[in-house]
């Protein structure tokens, strides 16, 4: 299931960085299991995606061959979510009943945001359907942080069957593996943002955006109106931000793990300080290439991992012997 939920994650990116999530425009929870299998099929789909804005203002030069391309996309993407539905509800029948009910039940829980997520992934198509070429980066948002989420309680449930055997009990003071844990999914959600609103393609510059550290076409006090998660410049400009804040948190996790002699730590942070730079050095190519589609894919990959390890991290910091 980590496996599946982490492909779904990276398809779902690729089909956001490819323009392709409006491809298809119906729901269709049954009858899309299966890809168009008739020139039919394909006409019919094809006729359905020239109704909607972003065909009649963006894409109305798109041939058939085009459209296949960012259909075959949308479509893996859905494909992926009803086999991680499928290959999720039959073992938690199984376990339901050799187990009982009470020694499933946060399994039962990943599975409702599983099915959750389904209506969220439409949730967030309808939006780009009526009135603009574009889903919502507020949706799309709220798509890829349930998704991490659920990634997250796999990898914990993962992590609770593992056997543990530790000298000491000593942890991490001040609860920073969680507050750590905490930025760095409000950093997917800023991520999701710069995404949706194709943010990473301005202000291709690092360190500086253009001439200055903030942004050229916005003041400071912009900052605090409720607007400023619609803007381009001034959520592309918190990303980066959130970016040093996580860097300045390993560090003090790191310092108070080599103060206080916290041996059970060294292993993982050493990890987790390979991927976390891996990961800022991504997101600042990404930025000096305009967004370019593998390195922006790569970002989000490392971020998958980089999430891992953090959930490990603050694993650890609550085992007790």
């Amino acid at each position: 299931m980590f496996i599946l939920v982490s492909s779904i994650i990276i398809v779902g990116g690729l089909t956001r960085l490819t323009d392709s999530g409006l491809s298809i425009t119906q729901w269709e929870l049954i009858k899309g299991f299966l890809p168009p299998l008739s020139k039919s099929e394909w006409d019919n789909y094809f006729s359905l995606y020239k109704q909607i804005p972003e065909y009649k203002l963006q894409n109305f030069n798109m041939t058939m061959n085009e459209f296949k391309i960012i259909f075959w996309w949308e479509w893996a993407h859905r494909f992926l979510g009803r086999i991680i539905g499928l290959f999720f509800f039959i073992p938690l029948i199984y376990f339901s009943y050799k187990k009982g009910i009470s020694q499933t039940k946060s399994l039962f829980l990943i599975f409702l945001l599983i099915c959750f997520q389904g209506f969220l992934g439409w949730f967030m198509v309808a939006s780009g359907l009526v009135d603009r070429v574009d889903v919502s980066h507020f949706r799309l948002s709220l798509h890829l942080t349930t998704a991490f989420i659920i990634l997250s309680l796999i990898l914990w449930n993962i992590l609770k069957y593992k056997k543990y055997n530790f000298t000491d009990n000593q942890i991490i003071k001040y609860n920073l593996p969680s507050i750590f844990l905490f930025t760095i999914f409000l950093q997917i959600i800023f991520g999701a943002f710069v995404s949706g609103m194709d943010a990473g393609k301005i202000y291709n510059t690092w360190p500086l955006m253009g001439n200055n550290y903030f942004p050229n076409d916005n003041i400071f006090l912009n900052l605090f109106n409720i607007k400023v998660f619609s803007d381009p410049s001034l959520v592309q400009f918190i990303h980066r931000n959130l970016a040093y804040l996580i860097l300045i948190i390993f560090l003090l996790i790191l310092y108070f793990v080599i103060k206080d002699k916290l041996f059970k730590f060294y292993k993982i942070m050493k990890s987790l300080g390979i991927i976390l730079f891996i990961q800022i050095f991504l997101g600042i190519i990404t930025i000096l290439s305009g967004a370019q589609m593998i390195l922006a894919s790569m970002h989000q990959i490392s971020s998958i991992i980089l999430i891992s390890f953090s959930i490990y991290l603050l694993f650890l910091n609550k085992k007790t012997n």
